[in-house]
Formats: C-alpha cells, sequence, structure tokens
C-alpha cells in the first residue's frame, strides 16, 4: 500500500495498493507488445494525440489546483502547473519533427547512407512530487512522440497525478497500454530495472534514490537519466539591479516552500550591497502568509511532510548554534510539524550543513564577496551543480562567470526557471543526463545506423 499523508493536516488524503511483481512484469510485457504498433504511427499523429492529452489536463485544472494543495501543499492561489506544463510539451512537439529527422548523409545511384532515431522501447519515468506534471512532462510528452512507451511511476506524495495523466492522455486516444500509470514499491522498481525490462528509465529525485537506480541498472546497459540534488546559488555583483536581484532571487528561495529543483538555497552579494540586499531580502520574507494552502490569502503554505520541514529546522537549528544569525521570528503559524516559518540566515559559513547540504525547504544563507573570483570560489564549493544565477549589468561578464561554474544551466538576471529550448541537465551530484530541447529527444532516442547498397 502506497499512502500520501496530506500536509493540510496529517491525514491520509489517498493510498493505492502496488502491483505484485507479476502484475507489473505484465504492464511491462503489454507495453513492449503495444510500442511496435505506436511507433509505426506517423509521427504527426502521436504529437496530436500528445497534444490533446495536454489539452485534456487543461481542462481539468479546476480539479487539479486544490487536489496539489491537499497533496504536496502549493496554496491555489498560484493556479497550479499547467502554464509550464502546457509551454513544455508544446515546444516538445513544435521541436520534434527537426529533432528526429533523419541525418542523410547520402543518397546517390549506388548508395543510400542514412542516420535514423529510433525509440528505446519502453521507457519508465520515476517523477518526484514537488512540480509532479510539469517534471512528469518534461520525459513523457517527448518519449511518446518520439515512439516509446511509457510506464509512470509517480512519487508516493503525489499519487493522484499518474492518474490524471494516464485518464487524460487515454481520453485522448493515446492507447492504453501505451501509456501507464503504475503503483511500484522499490522492491519492484529495481527488479523490473535489473531484469531489463526497459529501454531507458528517467528519475528525478533525491541522490540516494539516483545511486539505487545505477545499482538496479549495473550491468544490464539500460540507459539512466538522472536529476538529483541541488544547491542552487545566486551571486549579486556590484553592478546588479538590486531591488531585481532581492524580489527574483528570495522568490526562488521560498516558493513552493523551497521546495524546487532548481530553487536559490544560498546566494552571495557584493559586500557593499550587501547591507541592503539582507534587509530588503528581510522585508519581503516577513511580509509572507504561512498557513493552509486551501485559503486563498496563504502566499506560502506547508511543506509537503513533517520529515521534510523536520530536517530544515535541523539544519537551521544547527547553522544557529555555530553563529549565524536568523532574521526572521517565528510565525504564529508554525506548529513544529509540516508548517514552517520561512528564514533567512546571515554569518553563515560553508563549515554549516545549510550552506553545504540540500535543503529543500523555505532557508537561505546569505554571504558578502569581496569579487567574482571569491563568488565564483563559492559556488564552485559544492557537491551539486544544477543551475546558478549571476546578477549584473555586462552580460560579458555574466558569461566569462558562467564559463567558470561547476553547473547544469546559468541564469544572467533570473533564476528558478526551465527554458524548455535548453537542454535540463545537471553535474557532480545532481546528476546525469538532459531532458527537454532536441537533446532530450537524442536521449529518448538511439541512433540506427542504414548503409544500403543499391548496385
Amino acid at each position: 500500500m502506497i499512502r500520501c499523508t496530506s500536509p493540510i493536516d496529517g491525514s491520509v488524503y489517498a493510498e493505492r495498493d502496488t502491483l505484485t511483481f507479476d502484475a507489473a512484469r505484465d504492464a511491462v510485457n503489454r507495453a513492449k507488445i503495444a510500442q511496435n504498433e505506436w511507433a509505426a504511427r506517423p509521427l504527426a499523429e502521436r504529437i496530436a494525440l500528445v497534444q490533446a492529452g495536454v489539452a485534456k489536463i487543461g481542462e481539468m485544472n479546476d480539479e487539479i489546483v486544490p487536489e496539489l494543495a491537499h497533496q504536496m501543499g502549493r496554496p491555489v492561489r498560484y493556479g497550479g502547473e499547467f502554464g509550464g506544463f502546457n509551454e513544455r510539451a508544446t515546444y516538445m512537439a513544435d521541436i520534434a519533427k527537426d529533432a528526429l529527422a533523419d541525418i542523410e548523409i547520402e543518397n546517390s545511384d549506388s548508395f543510400r547512407r542514412v542516420i535514423k532515431r529510433v525509440p528505446h522501447g519502453v521507457v519508465l519515468v520515476v517523477a518526484p512530487w514537488n512540480y509532479p506534471y510539469m517534471t512528469a512532462i518534461n520525459t513523457v510528452a517527448p518519449a511518446l512522440i518520439a515512439g516509446n512507451a511509457v510506464l509512470l511511476k509517480h512519487a508516493s506524495q503525489t499519487l493522484l497525478v499518474g492518474e490524471r495523466l494516464a485518464a487524460a492522455f487515454h481520453a485522448a486516444g493515446i492507447p492504453q497500454d501505451v501509456f501507464q500509470n503504475v503503483f511500484l514499491d522499490h522492491q519492484s522498481t529495481t527488479d523490473l530495472i535489473a531484469a531489463k525490462s526497459f529501454g531507458f528509465v528517467n528519475f528525478t529525485g533525491s541522490v540516494g534514490g539516483g545511486k539505487a537506480m545505477e545499482r538496479a541498472a549495473a550491468g544490464t546497459f539500460t540507459g539512466v537519466g538522472l536529476e538529483l540534488g541541488g544547491k542552487d546559488p545566486g551571486y549579486v555583483c556590484d553592478d546588479a539591479d538590486l531591488d531585481a536581484a532581492v524580489d527574483t532571487l528570495i522568490d526562488g528561495a521560498m516558493f513552493n516552500s523551497g521546495q524546487c529543483c532548481c530553487g536559490i538555497e544560498r546566494i552571495y552579494v557584493a559586500e557593499q550591497h550587501f547591507d541592503a540586499f539582507v534587509e530588503k531580502a528581510v522585508a519581503i520574507v516577513r511580509g509572507y502568509k504561512l498557513g493552509n494552502p486551501l485559503d486563498t490569502a496563504t502566499t506560502i503554505g506547508p511543506m509537503a511532510h513533517k520529515r521534510f520541514a523536520d530536517e530544515v529546522r535541523a539544519q537551521t537549528a544547527e547553522a544557529i548554534a555555530a553563529g549565524a544569525t536568523a532574521h526572521i521570528d517565528t510565525f504564529l503559524e508554525d506548529d513544529g510539524g509540516a508548517y514552517l516559518t520561512p528564514q533567512i540566515l546571515t554569518n553563515v559559513t560553508h563549515d554549516m550543513r545549510v550552506m553545504r547540504e540540500e535543503s529543500f525547504g523555505p532557508v537561505v544563507g546569505i554571504m558578502p564577496v569581496k569579487d567574482d573570483a571569491e563568488a565564483i570560489r563559492l559556488m564552485n564549493d559544492s557537491d551539486f551543480g544544477l543551475t546558478a544565477s549571476v546578477w549584473t549589468r555586462d552580460a560579458a561578464r555574466a558569461e566569462a562567470i558562467a564559463d567558470q561554474i561547476e553547473t547544469g544551466t546559468v541564469f544572467m538576471n533570473r533564476a528558478d526557471y526551465l527554458d524548455p529550448g535548453l537542454c535540463w541537465t545537471g553535474c557532480k551530484d545532481t546528476g546525469r543526463g538532459g531532458g527537454l530541447s532536441i537533446i532530450g529527444y537524442h536521449n529518448l532516442t538511439r541512433p540506427k545506423s542504414y548503409h544500403l547498397k543499391k548496385a
């Protein structure tokens, strides 16, 4: 049994029985059979069916928004995820023809030589709870468009999301065996991967989870794409637009209760702007309204689970004990459980866990730096590398700094955004692989060469 405990009140919001291993293996076998016919359909037909499924999710949005609040705590005032969900799926549909086009080397009287991109077969997508629709569609849409069948295993915290996606895609006309939502325990998932059930596995989650995926796939030669932890930095240069930097970086640190894959978890500010930055940041956070996510007045909801909030509290308490300064008094609504006061810390160092380990919650440490070199050193002093945000009026300076940052994406004057035209990727303990963009299609297919001698 998989249960979703609602962060609103700690009650069980949904529960589903897991598949037995035999039932899971049967699902895989049905997907393999269905995939052949699916891949044989014209690309334009697959694109149209996926787009129709995406539109069906849009039609469900009024029901989905409060459902998400119940499952993982995001306030209803923010309206759900359909905007980003649709943007990503639409972009991948728009570039599919070019991304999957044959590479023709020769077509003469003597030879036809061409490289085609062919689907892996069955793709397993293991999706997280923090942005459950947007993270899933990153892989689901291009995998289906490329001709793969997909099995989606969603996080226990967002049990209902996979069912919504399955209902939408099936209503749009995608065959049930081509897209399946499955409820699997960890052992069955491991055993299926070890049995070479999938042509590709895409996992978004913790570093520990990513290691488990790699261990399961060891020796099978199954492709594995991993987006794991992050400790994303922001750097405010001496020539930055300070107001814009504060507004964006603090929103990037606190939105969704800090539970964003590319959320800002540490900020470095040119020392001449440090005091002003902190003052503005504190004013913003003190203005938040912590509360029930079903209340439209709430601007920051509970964390998705009490155990996540407990980790943030532990990191914060350790930092304060080691000399950090906390700037936000405990909110009245902070219940010691999932409802957590957002926090800004100064006098922090990289000896503290809050500046080294993923917090994945509404806390951010802010440090002054004397120049670009010090900021680059500190930004790179991390086991993770997903995104970094650089604030300057000089694009050449930003690019020069970006060239030296060990990360997957560098933003200039923005943060906490996923551009579907760019490869979503990371380095170090953040994982490997790449989603979205033309590279996303390349990872969800394999090259196949044809060398045809005509005479």
